[in-house]
Formats: structure tokens, C-alpha cells, sequence
């Protein structure tokens, strides 16, 4: 239900609240642009890279320790 209050003549309102149920129904029609997906940069590669080689190192460090 689309109220409208603004306007003192009851045709004024009517034609507010037709405006906006106009507004609303184009807004809900529109589709949105699709997302291209794209590679990600050399630097965000090389940086995942580092992450993953310093945290297996962290977890290899946490094994039993031998007596040799």
C-alpha cells in the first residue's frame, strides 16, 4: 500500500503515490550489470603464496622434537 500525504488536493496525492509505485515497479525491472570476473593481481598471488609457505613452516615447527 502506497500512502500519500504531502499535497493539500486528494488528486495531487494520487498522483504522487501512482509516481512512486511507477518508481518502484522500474526499480525492481532493472537488471543489474553482471560482475566480470577477473584474474587477480601477481602481487595478491605471490603474497597468498608467502602466507601459505610461512604458516606450514609455523606448523612443521610444532611437531615432536627426536632424540638423536
Amino acid at each position: 500500500m502506497i500512502k500519500a500525504q504531502e499535497h493539500r488536493s486528494q488528486e495531487q496525492n494520487r498522483e504522487e503515490a501512482l509516481q512512486r509505485l511507477q518508481d518502484l515497479i522500474n526499480s525492481a525491472i532493472a537488471i543489474p550489470k553482471p560482475r566480470k570476473s577477473s584474474k587477480p593481481t601477481r602481487s595478491s598471488q605471490r603474497k597468498r603464496l608467502d602466507s601459505k609457505t610461512k604458516r606450514s613452516q609455523i606448523k612443521a615447527m610444532r611437531g615432536k622434537v627426536t632424540d638423536e
